[in-house]
């Protein structure tokens, strides 16, 4: 049996609508950094392997637990975010400025859609899920850290619970009505036990230890735009 610590990063400029230039590049703000810090306290024992997303806002979220636990292995996994909005809309741009494009896409509804050339696809992301929850089962580590995303631990959650790995536009209207339902502060972790015969089991998120961290404003509506 595996333990498995799903961890979506601090907040970032993009989530603090702060004008970014690459969805891979957006680092974290002040807040993310003392979001990161608290995550790291949050472990009462070491993890035996830590998955980090290659995108920065979660590289530096690890940071402070790899530095906590300096002897324990980091690998990386393709649970980077789900950016479906091509690289050219972040260019100088804020949350609320792509928001018309964000909205355009979800309604378009096609999820073989790469938006502007170079936008990931839902069909990709699906596939993403997928090869994740495979190597999930096939973890021999008994804990396992993994710092990723708010879309996509929603879609691995939502594709688990469901059993959905077809990407039509059935299913993903279905998982775009479930990602705005679920909300996921930046900081919270979602643990699952994935046992030996492969059954994931979900205990909910996890939020105590960023609870009493004050934030300079109102947490962003859920949405889907970031």
């Amino acid at each position: 049996m595996t333990r498995v610590w799903f961890i979506r990063h601090g907040e970032s400029v993009s989530n603090a609508d702060l004008p970014t230039r690459h969805p891979a590049e957006s680092e974290l703000t002040a807040r993310g950094h003392e979001e990161a810090a608290l995550i790291a306290g949050a472990f009462t024992e070491a993890p035996d392997l830590m998955v980090v997303s290659s995108y920065v806002r979660a590289r530096e979220t690890a940071v402070p637990t790899l530095n906590r636990f300096p002897h324990v292995p980091v690998v990386t996994w393709p649970v980077h975010e789900f950016s479906y909005l091509g690289p050219e809309r972040y260019s100088g741009t804020t949350g609320t400025e792509r928001g018309p494009f964000a909205q355009a896409y979800w309604e378009r509804n096609d999820p073989w859609e790469e938006e502007g050339g170079g936008g990931e696809s839902f069909a990709a992301l699906l596939a993403r899920v997928q090869e994740t929850l495979q190597l999930m089962r096939a973890q021999t580590a008994g804990f396992v850290a993994v710092f990723s995303h708010g879309l996509f631990l929603r879609a691995l959650l939502w594709s688990a619970l469901t059993g959905a790995t077809e990407a039509t536009p059935e299913a993903m209207q279905r998982y775009s009505h479930f990602a705005r339902g679920v909300w996921l502060p930046n900081g919270a972790i979602l643990e699952a036990m994935v046992w030996a015969d492969g059954r994931l089991y979900f205990s909910g998120f996890q939020a105590a230890h960023i609870r009493d961290y004050s934030p300079s404003g109102e947490p962003a509506p859920p949405g889907l735009q970031r």
